[in-house]
């Protein structure tokens, strides 16, 4: 499956929208303008994009602690991610969920989540709901490598393939749970074998390969809208940056040098150009989308600079409790 021009230039611009975005958050948290604590999402970029390039509006995606690069591949707006993380009333979540909670139900964003991995079960409940509506709607699932060895990953692919639920799980192996290596902590290098248990589609892609995740992504999808129950995906991929901002390894506590600049060198952003100006892409079109995103960032830390923080009334307000 070849993809059309205007596809590729487009998965390019959101792959670049996040890069941009997240290095800003790595200046603006280090100059103490963003407060609480961020998980930055750089040299992942591929996995997001790939993905959501293939959902509707509609559709729903759940996500994780280092979730600005899923908000951003499913169409949410720099200006109000920004305001969230300066903990501004114009948020998605009105300056009170911060890094790890940024939601928005209009555009099927579920919610991010620091709780590893939270995003599991909520994404079967969202397909459950789908399947009982009679929808033709899909839920992705992002979730880490640590997260593939907590209970709820298994109790929830069970579920949804007992249930032949329409979730597309997407398992961002990035190598490391926080600090702990995962080829220590189990006993198979490819999570995606663990689709045999449940009697599910699965297969595993280059995450920092955009195309292979888009084409992986595209037969799960497909294959969810028909009834055809979950698929689970995993990416090969990488972190560039410490478990969180201000982490101490990149003085090398727990990775290498040469590990670090080695995946460095498969840059997702930097693999596609190369592919892009070899079918013919000028580099006067990769100037016009670094312009365009570089416009937007900038009217983004604008909004959230000049809009104001949430008032002490507030604090009661979007709580939510069954009586």
């Amino acid at each position: 499956m070849e993809l059309k021009r205007e596809l590729k230039v487009k998965l390019y611009h959101t792959m670049l929208r996040i890069r941009r975005f997240e290095e800003k958050v790595m200046d603006l948290y280090a100059r103490q303008m963003v407060p609480g604590i961020v998980h930055l999402y750089i040299g992942e970029e591929a996995v997001a994009t790939g993905v959501c390039a293939n959902l509707r509006d509609d559709d729903y995606i759940t996500s994780t602690h280092r979730g600005h690069g899923h908000c951003i591949a499913k169409r949410g707006e720099l200006r109000y991610m920004m305001a969230e993380l300066y903990g501004k009333s114009t948020g998605y979540c009105h300056g009170k969920g911060g890094s790890m909670h940024i939601a928005n139900i209009d555009l099927g964003i579920l919610g991010a989540n620091g709780i590893v991995p939270s995003g599991m079960p909520i994404s079967g409940g969202a397909a459950l709901s789908i399947k009982m509506r009679g929808t033709d709607q899909v839920a992705a699932c992002f979730f880490g490598d640590g997260g593939a060895n907590n209970g709820a990953f298994h109790e929830s692919l069970n579920l949804a393939a007992a249930w032949k639920l329409p979730v597309v799980y997407v398992c961002e192996n990035n190598q490391y749970a926080i600090s702990v290596a995962a080829k220590r902590v189990g006993s198979i290098d490819d999570y995606y074998l663990r689709k045999a248990a449940y009697g599910i589609e699965g297969c595993k892609v280059d995450g920092n390969d955009v195309r292979a995740v888009y084409k992986a992504a595209k037969e799960a999808v497909e294959r969810a809208r028909k009834g055809g129950g979950p698929t689970l995906i995993e990416c090969k991929t990488y972190r560039w940056r410490g478990h969180y901002e201000g982490e101490a390894d990149r003085t090398y506590t727990y990775r290498t040098k040469e590990e670090i600049e080695g995946w460095m060198k498969k840059c997702p952003l930097e693999r596609f150009k190369k592919v892009l100006l070899k079918e013919g892409v000028k580099e006067s079109e990769f100037e016009r989308v670094e312009a365009d995103v570089q416009r937007e960032l900038e009217e983004a830390i604008r909004f959230a600079e000049e809009s104001p923080f949430p008032q002490p009334e507030d604090a009661l307000q979007d709580l939510y409790a069954e009586s």
